[in-house]
């Protein structure tokens, strides 16, 4: 899954799926957008632009429909109950 990191500007991370297309933007405060049926060619143009955030507005922004976030391979999931937590029944 292809990956860029940001090292200034608002976007810190883009993240694409090429399988099922989807585009998701890590942001500096911490939210994560994401966007269905993005072509490969946008997610090279964003990781190639001058101002990425300013590419998001002009290009990705309100032409991709919205989607859920995928799931981050580095965070366990967070336990359902305490007996998820504690191995009880």
């Amino acid at each position: 899954m292809p990956e860029k990191l940001f090292t200034s500007g608002r976007i810190r991370k883009a993240v694409y799926d090429t399988a099922s297309q989807q585009l998701d933007l890590h942001w500096d405060n911490k939210s994560v957008l994401a966007y269905k049926q993005v072509p490969q060619e946008v997610f090279r143009r964003l990781c190639s632009a001058p101002n990425p955030a300013t590419y998001w507005e002009d290009r990705i922004a309100e032409e991709y429909p919205k989607g859920v976030p995928m799931k981050s391979g580095s965070a366990p999931a967070a336990p359902k109950d305490l007996g998820d937590l504690f191995g009880g029944d």
